[in-house]
């Protein structure tokens, strides 16, 4: 009887096992068929660009694009907001800095490089043969 029950046991943890990994491979088999479509329908968009109609036609869309010798027309509401204006550029770039020259910001860059971070002791103590930046933005080196 005690033999019966440990086989009775030991082939439960296998039949567990087994169930869990059929379920596994069920739900890997549903995400391979689901990245598969995605991967088909980004083929068939990659096709489209392809095609220049399809790229004049997403210009006119996006951008408002007319070709040379037609009329452009934006219908405007009542609340005097431009009705199917074309989508913004989902991300566009951030715009330089207008702040500081350009070679302020690489003297910046260069100095903070040499810094040692300051502990909670204090500051760090004055370095030898540390070049100090020039003063003001019209400094020139002769």
């Amino acid at each position: 009887m005690l033999v019966l029950l440990v086989l009775v046991i030991s082939y439960a943890s296998s039949l567990r096992a087994w169930v869990q990994q059929r379920s596994e491979i069920s739900d890997t088999r549903v995400e391979i068929s689901r990245t598969s479509a995605e991967v088909d329908a980004l083929e068939q968009e990659r096709l489209r660009w392809e095609d220049s109609a399809y790229i004049a036609q997403q210009a006119r869309e996006r951008f408002g694009w007319v070709l040379p010798g037609e009329v452009g027309y934006r219908v405007i509401g009542a609340d005097g907001a431009t009705l199917g204006a074309p989508r913004a550029p989902d991300s566009l770039p951030a715009p330089p800095s207008a702040s500081r020259a350009w070679y302020d910001e690489v003297w910046g860059s260069i100095a903070a490089a040499g810094e040692v971070p300051e502990t909670a002791a204090g500051p760090p103590p004055p370095r030898e043969g540390v070049i100090a930046p020039p003063s003001g933005r019209g400094a020139r080196h002769r």
